[in-house]
C-alpha cells in the first residue's frame, strides 16, 4: 500500500467515524427526548389514577349515603348470597352469581 492509499483509506474511516458519531448524536438526542416524554406520561397516569381512585371512592361514597336502611338491609342480604328481588325472593344464589332483579331492587331508583 503506497502513501496515498494510505491516506484515502484513512480519510474514509475518518468519514465513517463522523458518520457514525453524527448518528450517536442523533440517537443520543431522541433517547433523551423519548426518556423525558416517559417520564411526563408516567405522572400524568399517575395523577389520572388517583383522580380516578377519588372519584370511586367518591361515589361508593355516594351510593352508601343515599341507600335507606331498609337498602342497606337487602344489600346486606344479597352480599350474604340470598335474592332480595320479588321473583327468586329468600331463594340462594349461585356463588359469584348477580341478579338484575336484586341490583334493580336495591339501587334502582323510583
Amino acid at each position: 500500500m503506497d502513501k496515498q492509499d494510505a491516506y484515502q483509506a484513512l480519510q474514509d474511516v475518518d468519514q465513517q467515524l463522523s458518520r457514525a458519531a453524527s448518528q450517536f448524536s442523533d440517537l443520543h438526542e431522541t433517547l433523551i427526548t423519548l426518556l423525558e416524554k416517559n417520564a411526563e406520561l408516567e405522572i400524568e397516569n399517575q395523577h389520572l389514577r388517583e383522580r380516578v381512585n377519588q372519584i370511586q371512592a367518591k361515589e361508593e361514597d355516594d351510593d352508601e349515603e343515599h341507600l335507606s336502611s331498609s337498602r342497606k338491609n337487602l344489600e346486606k342480604l344479597y352480599n350474604e348470597g340470598f335474592h332480595v328481588c320479588g321473583q327468586f325472593y329468600g331463594k340462594h344464589r349461585e356463588e359469584g352469581e348477580n341478579c338484575i332483579f336484586c341490583m334493580d331492587v336495591i339501587y334502582g331508583r323510583r
